[in-house]
C-alpha cells in the first residue's frame, strides 16, 4: 500500500497554507475558483485518496440504470424552474448532462397539499426513479420526508439548516463571501446605513446573504439596525410596489443603501423608490443577488452578484449520478463560486 498523501503535502507542493488546501477540499470558508482548480488538480495528481472526483463515477451510475431499469431522475420543485432564470440554466444544463448519459428528466410540481400531507405526487412511481433532483423546494418538513424514502437526492439550496442537516447532498452558489465583499466595498466608499430586504428565513442561502451583510457591517464597527430593513416573512406582498413603498417610507430614515436578497427584490426597490419620488443612484443606492436578465434591463443597471447557473448545473448532474453509484459514501456539500458585478445602480462605487 502506498504512503497516505497528507494536506500538508498538498499546501506544500503548491506554496499555500494547509488551511487553505482544506477549505479548497471540503468547499467550506471562502477560496477562489482559481485557487480551488489549482489545487484539487495537485490533490488528484498526488493521489489524495479522501479527494476523489465525481467523474469516474458517472458511467457507473450509467451503467447501474441500465441494469436497473431505472432510467428517470425526478425534478421535485415547488416553483416551477421557468420563473427564474437562473434555475431555467441550471435545468438545462443538469438535462443535458444526463440525457447523455440515457436519464430522462420528469417535472413533479410539489403543491400545497402535498406539503403539508408529505404525500408524494400521484404520477411519480419510485420503482423507477433513479434519483431526485430537488430545486426551489423550501420545505424543511417535506426535504425530511424525502430524505426518509432511501433514494439517491440532491438538493439546490435547501429550506434554513440552522440546528441539523438533511441526509442528502446539498449544492449551494456562494453567498456570503460576494456579499460580504459588496458591502464591505459600500461601507469603503462611505456609506453606513445599508439596509437588508428579504426574509432571511426564506431558504439557506438567502440567510447565508444575510450572514455577509451582517459580518461586513460588523467588521467595519457598524451595528446592524434592523430598524432600517424590510425582513417581513415572504407571505408578505414583496412584488406589490405600493405595499413595498410604503414599508421603506415607515423605516425611521431613508438608508443609503438597500441590498436586497435577490434581484427581483432590488427591481421591485427601484420601482419603489420611484414611488417616493426618490431617485437611484443620485438619493440611494441599490443592489442585488442573482444577475437575472433584468439586472441589465431595468435604469438604471443593477449591480447584483452573478450566478454561474449552468456551471451549477452540471455540478449538480455529477453529484446527483455519483450518489446513484456511491449510495454509501459520505454526504456533500458543495459551493459554486459567484461574481459580484457592479453597476448604475451604485452609482461610481466598485
Amino acid at each position: 500500500m502506498g504512503k497516505r498523501v497528507t494536506l500538508q503535502e498538498i499546501a506544500d507542493a503548491l506554496g499555500m497554507s494547509r488551511n487553505t488546501v482544506s477549505r479548497a477540499l471540503n468547499n467550506s470558508g471562502s477560496v477562489s475558483a482559481e485557487t480551488r482548480n489549482k489545487i484539487c488538480q495537485m490533490a488528484t495528481s498526488m493521489g489524495y485518496k479522501q479527494f476523489s472526483p465525481i467523474e469516474p463515477s458517472v458511467p457507473q451510475a450509467a451503467a447501474d440504470a441500465a441494469s436497473t431499469g431505472k432510467t428517470e431522475i425526478a425534478l421535485f420543485t415547488h416553483s416551477f424552474p421557468g420563473a427564474s432564470h437562473s434555475g431555467t440554466r441550471l435545468l438545462e444544463a443538469f438535462q443535458n448532462r444526463i440525457d447523455s448519459l440515457g436519464y430522462k428528466l420528469s417535472i413533479n410540481i410539489i403543491r400545497d397539499v402535498e406539503l403539508e400531507n408529505l404525500a408524494l405526487p400521484a404520477n411519480i412511481n419510485l420503482d423507477n426513479v433513479a434519483g431526485i433532483l430537488c430545486l426551489e423546494l423550501f420545505s424543511l418538513r417535506y426535504s425530511s420526508f424525502l430524505c426518509s424514502k432511501n433514494i439517491p437526492i440532491l438538493f439546490v439550496d435547501t429550506p434554513l439548516l440552522q440546528s441539523g442537516a438533511l441526509k442528502a447532498d446539498t449544492l449551494y452558489m456562494e453567498n456570503t463571501s460576494s456579499v460580504y465583499r459588496m458591502i464591505n466595498t459600500l461601507i469603503g466608499s462611505g456609506r453606513k446605513r445599508i439596509s437588508f430586504i428579504g426574509d432571511r428565513f426564506h431558504c439557506q442561502s438567502f440567510y447565508e446573504r444575510w450572514q455577509g451583510y451582517v459580518s461586513a457591517m460588523t467588521d467595519n464597527g457598524i451595528t446592524p439596525d434592523s430598524s432600517l430593513c424590510i425582513l417581513d416573512d415572504d407571505n408578505y406582498p414583496y412584488h406589490d410596489i405600493a405595499w413595498l413603498s410604503e414599508r421603506i417610507g415607515s423605516l425611521k430614515e431613508m438608508p443609503e443603501v438597500f441590498f436586497c436578497a435577490n434581484d427581483f427584490l432590488a427591481t421591485c426597490t427601484i420601482k419603489a423608490l420611484r414611488l417616493l419620488g426618490r431617485s437611484v443612484p443620485t438619493d440611494v443606492l441599490v443592489c442585488g443577488f442573482d444577475n437575472a436578465p433584468e439586472a441589465t434591463i431595468i435604469e438604471p443597471n443593477l449591480t447584483t452578484v452573478k450566478i454561474h447557473s449552468s456551471s451549477m448545473g452540471y455540478t449538480a448532474a455529477d453529484l446527483l449520478l455519483s450518489r446513484i453509484a456511491r449510495p454509501h459514501m459520505p454526504y456533500k456539500k458543495t459551493y459554486i463560486e459567484t461574481d459580484v458585478i457592479f453597476r448604475q445602480s451604485t452609482g461610481t462605487v466598485g
